[in-house]
């Protein structure tokens, strides 16, 4: 018995260090991907080898709404996969709208081992024999980026302590490298946008795709590329009309939208309605529209992802209608001087060194 306290302090010390060394190479990850999707992949990877998970499900998201918009999921229930969003935005247990400080949490955790609280687990999760869910949020003053669930799945065993806090300590440089990824998506240059057309899909209270117009199906192609001869999987379509429900439901108050970078600096917007007519509103038919994100919505995601100021973000807005130094300044209130000093600070978060560049790169003109 005498040597165990130092050997505890020996083990102690050898995790500390196994847990740094886990943190610096999750660091490097984070300096050097070049896109959203390539960080999840090496990010995955880097987190098996400190935390023990069978399944994920990794989702941007809107940065103002928190709303999901690209998702990468490897989960054994594809087939229930509108009920599993449906049940994710209905269920408040770990809700990433919710976690804060720290932003990670396990599922055993949070229900005191009644996994049955959570309407998630107890919808779906059940059937697949999933003993623990640790969850984590990607937020910072700028807004929403990602949530991450991984399943453990198979034995009785709970995300450890040690796996808990990895995440959490993990949390702040995979936030502001998903944010940067972001800010990369902003090219310069005119986008280049697929065929117009009007794009709806039509969705039931139950998430059931019900039908959609013919142009649907390659903008759903292009932001989830599906394998071989398979449909596109609508799952950006599912996350906004989960909202919309979430919102019904008193759960979460944000609008039921979301922004996604499809490709070559052109960003979407999906939206969710309910359809009129007679009966409960609960019951009727969804309908799920994506068009070309405005040129105002475009500019707040833009300065979200550089992490521009509000008075930056305002001035950009200004900027963007055409006025010039002068009528800058007399809208914000502020001398000329003070305009050239926050279009330089802009300048410099952007990577831009000119006015019709700045607002090339934030209007996809």
């Amino acid at each position: 018995m005498d040597g165990q306290p130092g050997r505890r302090s020996t083990v102690g010390a050898m995790s500390r260090f196994v847990h740094a060394r886990a943190l610096e190479r999750v660091e490097s990850i984070c300096d050097t991907a070049e896109d959203a999707a390539s960080l999840r992949t090496e990010l995955l990877a880097e987190f098996r080898r400190s935390i023990r998970f069978h399944a994920h499900v990794w989702v941007l998201t809107d940065p103002g709404t928190g709303v999901g918009s690209a998702p990468d999921a490897r989960i054994p229930c594809l087939p229930e996969l509108p009920a599993l969003i449906r049940l994710k935005y209905l269920t408040r247990v770990n809700r990433w709208t919710s976690l804060a400080s720290p932003p990670v949490a396990s599922l055993r955790a949070a229900t005191d081992g009644d996994l049955p609280a959570s309407a998630l687990w107890a919808g779906v999760l059940s059937r697949y024999a999933v003993s623990d869910v640790l969850s984590a949020v990607f937020r910072d003053r700028y807004g929403c980026w990602a949530f991450l669930d991984l399943w453990r799945i198979g034995d009785d065993s709970s995300f450890t302590d040690g796996e808990v806090a990895f995440l959490g300590d993990a949390a702040a440089p995979v936030t502001a490298a998903i944010r940067r990824c972001q800010a990369a998506t902003f090219s310069t240059g005119r986008p280049t946008a697929p065929p117009p057309g009007p794009v709806v899909l039509m969705l039931s209270p139950a998430l059931e795709v019900l039908g959609q117009t013919p142009e649907t199906r390659e903008y759903l192609a292009r932001l989830l590329p599906p394998s071989g001869e398979r449909s596109p999987i609508p799952a950006s379509a599912y996350n906004v009309a989960a909202q919309l429900l979430a919102v019904e439901a008193g759960i979460d108050a944000h609008a039921p939208s979301a922004r996604v970078h499809l490709s070559d600096g052109f960003w979407l917007t999906l939206r969710a309605a309910r359809l009129s007519g007679e009966g409960p509103p609960g019951g009727r038919s969804i309908a799920v529209t994506i068009e070309p994100t405005p040129p105002a919505a475009r500019i707040d995601v833009f300065a979200r992802a550089f992490g521009l100021s509000a008075r930056e973000t305002e001035l950009l807005a200004q900027l963007a209608s055409g006025v010039d130094t002068r009528e800058l300044a007399r809208l914000l209130f502020v001398s000329e001087n003070t305009v050239q000093d926050h279009l330089k600070s802009v300048f410099a978060k952007t990577g831009t060194h000119s006015r019709p560049t700045l607002l090339a790169r934030s209007l996809g003109t």
